[in-house]
């Protein structure tokens, strides 16, 4: 847990003050970083993988599937104003969709990856980690009960 503190803390200077001026994909943008990381060093940190293994763990928590399972674990625990940072990006239109990808699965994976950029951006680094661990810990119980 203080490893993903220690890391996000340590990228504080490269927080633009106002994230309601960034488009809502430039919000994605960042936020999928801030996803990937989190999810790649729980990983790392739980289990004890051959990299390839783990690279392919990873992929199932690092793609819109993944991503949109994940929002809704949490979706029941947000604020208004993290639901309004989540539409903006669910909203947005990117051009493209992934060819593996659903639509839907696809879009609501882009608003939580601008909810988490949203996050950031304010320095809400705690409640990241809060809503990460709910989301992974929800997908590992579902995984033990399968």
């Amino acid at each position: 847990m203080s490893m993903h503190s220690d890391i996000i803390r340590s990228m504080e200077l490269a927080r633009p003050a106002d994230p309601l001026s960034l488009p809502a994909l430039t919000l994605a943008y960042i936020g999928d970083t801030i996803y990937d990381l989190y999810v790649r060093t729980t990983l790392a940190e739980t289990l004890r993988l051959p990299m390839r293994a783990l690279h392919l763990e990873a992929a199932k928590y690092v793609c819109a599937a993944g991503q949109a399972a994940a929002f809704r674990r949490i979706e029941d625990r947000l604020s208004e104003s993290e639901r309004a940072a989540f539409r903006r990006g669910r909203n947005a239109h990117s051009g493209t969709v992934p060819k593996h990808a659903d639509v839907r699965d696809y879009r609501v994976a882009t608003g939580l990856e601008a909810l988490l950029g949203h996050l950031y951006l304010l320095g809400e680094d705690a409640r990241i980690g809060e809503l990460m661990r709910l989301a992974l810990q929800s997908a590992n119980e579902s995984e033990k009960e399968s």
